[in-house]
């Protein structure tokens, strides 16, 4: 087998996983690490991935390689199974940062993590409820996980796709802020489609996975990286959220310029830049 990215999980509520709450739904924890898989090539040796590309020891992701290099019975797993691939998350530091001290530099194998609770037809209401029960390796008392994966195994999205979806706490608390903003924000929200797509979309957690992805490849943080954090948060923003904004705002004519600005600008207010 070859290299095969994972899946990319889409936001709950968004077309793509429309319905997926209906029939039966696991609640899986988000692990805030990265994203890493496991596989036996055609000449029956083990490889090693991350989110985008296939890894080597002199080019690894943040250990993941020499970590699997270390561990026999992940290995035997795939050489006696060499049509399976492990997908999982690598866990090192990003955002979360209340992780049990032994829970750092290991792989969770997707779906082999328990489930916080299955639902028969659940709802936004039911599977946000379980944002705060997500605590699973966070040390006791320090709050709860990056958020919540919600998968039906039976469902495939209007498209023919097999889809899983995903609710982010820093996300859904940032939403439910911005509800209680005052009346000024709301108008300057309907004004300026430039400002509700950013005020949505680009997150504190965001913004700091993204710092920890430069600091895992420089090694270090420093200011005269500013400008390269700044155009990778704007890059994902419209990497991955430009369908579902542009969708949900019924497709508005958007400023990109604009949008690049704000995105900027709200980068550095969230990290205080």
């Amino acid at each position: 087998m070859e290299f095969k990215k994972y899946q990319h999980v889409e936001r709950y509520g968004t077309t793509e996983v429309e319905g997926i709450e209906i029939g039966t739904t696991f609640v899986f924890p988000k692990i805030d690490g990265t994203n890493s898989s496991v596989w036996l090539d055609n000449s029956g040796v083990v490889q090693c991935g991350s989110r985008n590309r296939q890894l080597t020891l002199d080019k690894d992701n943040a250990g993941f390689c020499a970590y699997i290099n270390t561990q026999d019975n992940i290995k035997q797993c795939v050489i006696d199974n060499p049509n399976l691939r492990l997908y999982g998350e690598w866990l090192f530091p990003h955002a979360i940062k209340t992780y049990q001290d032994g829970a750092w530099r290991h792989f969770y194998v997707f779906d082999y993590i328990p489930p916080i609770c299955v639902l028969e037809n659940g709802t936004y209401d039911s599977y946000t409820d379980q944002l705060e029960k997500n605590v699973f390796l966070i040390q006791d008392g320090t709050g709860c996980g990056e958020g919540v994966v919600i998968k039906n195994y039976d469902y495939k999205n209007k498209f023919g796709q097999i889809k899983w979806a995903k609710i982010i706490a820093s996300e859904f608390r940032e939403k439910h802020k911005h509800k209680k903003g005052n009346a000024e924000n709301s108008l300057q929200e309907k004004d300026l489609i430039e400002t509700k797509i950013v005020n949505k979309y680009v997150t504190l957690a965001l913004c700091e996975k993204v710092r920890a992805k430069i600091i895992e490849e420089k090694g270090e943080w420093n200011s005269k990286y500013i400008p390269m954090l700044l155009n990778m948060i704007y890059y994902d923003l419209l990497n991955e959220d430009c369908w579902h904004f542009v969708k949900e705002n019924k497709f508005p004519t958007i400023n990109f310029k604009t949008l690049m600005s704000l995105c900027y600008h709200k980068t550095k207010e969230l990290l205080k830049l």
